[in-house]
């Protein structure tokens, strides 16, 4: 009966330290999630949009529908102002690397201009743009123009300003401010983002990404708030 009794005991020794130790191999390969930290907003968050790259200076062809970017909806002389070509290939950190921009490397585009093609503001700007009623806007004052929206990708999150209009549309109200989906049917894309943009959440040229409208206030620092273009409507 001893003879059992021993037995019985070293068999369960031996389960438990071999539990013991698949227990311990299980925690030192459990790899830690990382905390995705969001800047606070108000505004609804439109998810899994696809998103494409454009840049200041960007030459017409079939891919943007044979439509130059050295001008935006709302500046004339857009790369210009910029201070040259934001080469996406040739890059200095989040810069181009043959100068340092005058405005925000850190832009993008929505197909939604609250200024129509013969610089008239659009009645149903008053309505759908969520900001309308904060102030009066100046006549060569847009309300759509260098807003923030915070963009996220993976684990990675950017902040950019809102600098042209597009892609391909410009009056999808119910998508920008709204919860309707782009109307875009050229490429289905919703929203444009600079080489800044992409190189710090690692895009490809055309990437799924999720989108939010954000104040100044919450913007967090970081590269994008470096160079901050505070420049209006210039045709």
């Amino acid at each position: 009966m001893l003879k059992i009794k021993r037995q019985s005991l070293f068999l369960n020794a031996a389960f438990v330290y071999s539990l013991l130790f698949i227990l311990s191999c299980s925690v030192k390969t459990v790899t830690p999630i990382e905390t995705l930290i969001l800047a606070p907003s108000i505004y609804p968050l439109h998810s899994d949009i696809t998103a494409t790259i454009f840049w200041i200076g960007e030459a017409a062809d079939a891919s943007n529908d044979f439509i130059a970017n050295d001008v935006s909806s709302w500046d004339g002389h857009w790369k210009d102002h910029y201070g040259g070509l934001d080469d996406p290939n040739n890059r200095k950190g989040y810069y181009p690397s043959s100068f340092t921009p005058k405005e925000n490397p850190f832009y993008f585009a929505l197909p939604y201009n609250d200024i129509d093609s013969t610089g008239i503001r659009k009645q149903n700007a008053y309505t759908k743009v969520y900001w309308a009623g904060e102030k009066n806007w100046g006549h060569n004052e847009s309300m759509c123009k260098n807003r923030w929206i915070q963009i996220i990708k993976g684990n990675k999150v950017a902040f950019a300003q809102w600098e042209d209009v597009g892609p391909f549309e410009t009056d999808d109200s119910q998508y920008v401010f709204g919860s309707g989906l782009p109307v875009n049917k050229f490429n289905n894309a919703g929203l444009d983002l600079s080489p800044a943009v992409k190189d710090y959440l690692g895009l490809t040229g055309i990437d799924k990404v999720s989108w939010q409208f954000v104040e100044y206030k919450n913007v967090p620092d970081g590269p994008w708030k470096i160079i901050i273009t505070t420049s209006q409507i210039q045709y």
